[in-house]
C-alpha cells in the first residue's frame, strides 16, 4: 500500500533521503558540467551545442529543487554545499578545455550516470512504498536518458 511521507518509518525516510541526496548531488554536478561546456564550446556545431547545453543546465537547475524539496518533505536535510555534492557525486567536474566531441561524450556519460542513480532512487522508494518519490525519480531518469540520447546523436 502506498504511503505518504508521514506514514513512512524513520528508517524508510532515511534510506529514501539518502538515495535522493545522491540524485541531488549528481544532478548539481551535471548542471555545472553542462554550464561549463555551454560557456566553452567552439567549432562548427557551436550554435546547436551551445543551445543544447543551455537547455540541459536549465532543466537540471530546476530538477535540483524538485529533488531537494522531496528530501525536505520527508524530513531530511538537503545538502547545499558544492563541496559535499562533489564529494558524493559519481559525476565529475571538467575544466572545459576540450573539443566539442569530448564535451558531448562527457556530458552524455554524466546523463547516463544520473539516470542510473535515479533508477536506484526509484527502486529504494518502491521498496518502501513511497510512490511519490518513485514517480519523481522515474520521471527525472527519463529526462536524463533523453538528454544522453540527444547528445549521442551529435556524434553520429
Amino acid at each position: 500500500m502506498t504511503q505518504t511521507a508521514e506514514q513512512l518509518t524513520p528508517s524508510a525516510k532515511d534510506a529514501i533521503c539518502d538515495a535522493l541526496d545522491q540524485s541531488v548531488a549528481e544532478t548539481a554536478v551535471a548542471t555545472m558540467l553542462a554550464r561549463n561546456f555551454h560557456r566553452n564550446v567552439t567549432g562548427m556545431a557551436f550554435g546547436a551545442l551551445h543551445d543544447l547545453f543551455q537547455k540541459i543546465y536549465h532543466d537540471h537547475f530546476a530538477a535540483q529543487d524538485d529533488l531537494a524539496e522531496r528530501v525536505k518533505a520527508l524530513g531530511g536535510h538537503a545538502e547545499g554545499q558544492l563541496a559535499g555534492m562533489l564529494k558524493r557525486s559519481k559525476v565529475g567536474e571538467h575544466d572545459g578545455h576540450a573539443k566539442a566531441e569530448i564535451m558531448i561524450e562527457t556530458l552524455a556519460k554524466a546523463q547516463e550516470t544520473v539516470a542510473a542513480t535515479l533508477a536506484g532512487t526509484a527502486a529504494v522508494a518502491e521498496e518502501h512504498d513511497d510512490l511519490l518519490t518513485q514517480e519523481l525519480a522515474i520521471a527525472r531518469g527519463q529526462v536524463h536518458e533523453k538528454f544522453a540520447w540527444l547528445l549521442r546523436a551529435h556524434l553520429g
